[in-house]
């Protein structure tokens, strides 16, 4: 692994470099949203059977109750207690998500209040490839069941046992077997055999992130997520630790961005060796190679100030403050997930602690943190004003009114008095 000072012209590389941008994915998925928007069934099948090799119709597209609960007949035992570990934890976190509703005076006579309401019906895209993610399913089915959503579709490409599994024991009614843009395309403008989404939820691959941004001036989307990013920041950490975190976030994905900053050279020779000696435990197919090869590095700032800078404008998808790093956390502003502590090891937010995986990536979490039950729902304002309140406020909003030279807002006041 790379290791780099990290001076100011290197942080305005690392920052400045395209995280997830792909044109060529955007193409490929606008000829086939297009595609599928206009056809419907017979484009989604059709790019279902070039890309993934299987034929589907109308009746083979849903995965039935039957076959949900055969597979939670054949899946182990444990992996069913490890599943039912998980849920509990998500959906404590889940349920204290939620959005509350309620209500103010402002001011006599003046009642305002927010009303939380559920979206009605919405679509879960769980990746494919090598394994169904399960894990996925669990964070975003589960809050949206917290959040009271009355439908949730489920769409994953040849879902296996563990993530039918997990749809059984959640008690998904709808699983379809499609995956990729075309997936996207069908959630969000619908075919003759799935009904449109108002909102996607879920991540996938490059074409996926593709579709979804295209889609999104029609069908509202979660957030984009880009290829996976974790930085560990540490100056006395145990770098067995550093470099098991950062490995196991590179796996995801050969463009994921994996960073150890510190301002001890001397630990970061020591990470950047751990890394190389884990490294070779993982089979050469393993991403991690790849992506550690092109996107790893061990960054040595001149002090803890700019450690702690760069950390706050790369804003990561996962941050780990180890060993006694913790102790800077109220000076974390931009971080999507953020792991304190040794123990903490990333991989329990990716699956276990209770806390959402789905993650903004390419900084966005300057600006927002992770699926929470709040992206599941509406809040509406609501406002009840009596005679009194009228009496109060009326001079006032017409002569803001005024001010605007909407003449139609005065006269709705004055009307009234």
């Amino acid at each position: 692994m790379r290791i780099f000072t990290l001076t100011k012209a290197r942080a305005a590389k690392l920052l400045a470099a395209p995280r997830g941008t792909d044109r060529a994915a955007g193409s490929v998925a606008a000829r086939i949203v297009s595609d599928v928007r206009r056809r419907g069934d017979a484009a989604l099948f059709a790019w279902t059977r070039r890309l993934d090799g299987v034929s589907l119709g109308p009746r083979s597209l849903w995965v039935s109750a039957a076959e949900m609960a055969q597979a939670a007949i054949r899946v182990d035992e444990r992996f069913l207690e490890a599943l039912a570990h998980a849920a509990r934890n998500i959906r404590a976190v889940a349920r204290r998500q939620l959005p509350k509703e309620w209500t103010i005076v402002t001011e006599p006579g003046v009642r305002v209040g927010q009303i939380v309401r559920p979206i009605q019906r919405i679509g879960c895209y769980i990746p494919g490839g090598r394994h169904s993610l399960v894990s996925t399913l669990l964070m975003t089915v589960i809050p949206a069941q917290e959040a009271g959503v009355r439908e949730v579709v489920v769409t994953s490409p040849q879902p296996g046992d563990s993530l039918l599994a997990a749809a059984s024991f959640l008690g998904v009614r709808h699983v379809a077997r499609i995956g990729g843009a075309q997936a996207i395309a069908a959630l969000a403008y619908g075919t003759q055999s799935i009904s449109c989404v108002d909102k996607i939820f879920g991540p996938g691959n490059r074409y996926v992130a593709a579709a979804k941004r295209l889609v999104s001036a029609d069908c509202a989307i979660d957030l984009l997520a880009g290829p996976t990013e974790a930085i560990v920041l540490s100056n006395d950490g145990d770098p067995r630790f550093i470099a098991a975190d950062l490995l196991a976030q590179a796996e995801h994905d050969p463009g994921a961005t994996v960073l150890f900053v510190t301002t001890s050279a001397r630990l970061g020779k020591k990470v950047a060796g751990e890394i190389e000696r884990q490294l070779t435990q993982l089979p050469r197919s393993n991403p991690a190679w790849r992506s550690l090869a092109s996107l790893g590095a061990v960054l040595v700032a001149s002090d803890i100030r700019g450690a702690i800078e760069f950390v706050n404008d790369f804003a990561p998808e996962h941050l780990t403050l180890a060993g006694s790093a913790g102790k800077f956390i109220d000076r974390i502003d931009s971080a999507a997930s953020i792991f304190v502590g040794d123990a903490s090891a990333q991989s329990f937010g990716d699956y276990m602690s209770g806390t959402n995986h789905t993650l903004p990536t390419n900084g966005a979490g300057r600006t927002r943190g992770g699926l929470s039950t709040a992206d599941f729902v509406k809040c509406f304002s609501v406002q009840e004003v009596t005679a009194q309140g009228l009496a109060a406020m009326a001079a006032a909003t017409q002569e803001l009114a005024k001010a605007e030279g909407l003449l139609a807002h005065g006269l709705s006041v004055e009307v009234r008095k």
